[in-house]
C-alpha cells in the first residue's frame, strides 16, 4: 500500500516531463496555465506530482505543447507490474 501523503513516483515523473516539455517551448507556468484555464498555482502540483493530472488534461497539455502523451512516460520507473508488490 502506497503512503498517501508522497506522490507517487509516476506522477512525479510525468509532472518533471510536463516541465521540460513547457520550458523547452519557453513557457512560463503561468501562460500555459492561462492556456489550460486553471491557475499557475495547479500546474506548480502537477509539475511537482503532488497533483496527478487527468488523461484528459494531459491530453490537452500534450496538444498545446505539441507533444505525444507518451512523451511525458518515457523513461518513467517501474513497467507497471510492480506497482501492486510495495
Amino acid at each position: 500500500m502506497s503512503n498517501p501523503k508522497k506522490p507517487n513516483p509516476i506522477d512525479v515523473h510525468v509532472g518533471k516531463r510536463l516541465r521540460e516539455a513547457r520550458e523547452e517551448c519557453g513557457l512560463t507556468q503561468k501562460v500555459l496555465a492561462k492556456k489550460l484555464g486553471i491557475t499557475h498555482q495547479q500546474v506548480q502540483k502537477y509539475e511537482s506530482g503532488a497533483n496527478r493530472i487527468s488523461a484528459s488534461k494531459l491530453l490537452e497539455i500534450a496538444r498545446f505543447l505539441d507533444v505525444s502523451i507518451g512523451s511525458f512516460f518515457e523513461g518513467a520507473p517501474g513497467n507497471g507490474s510492480d506497482q501492486q508488490q510495495q
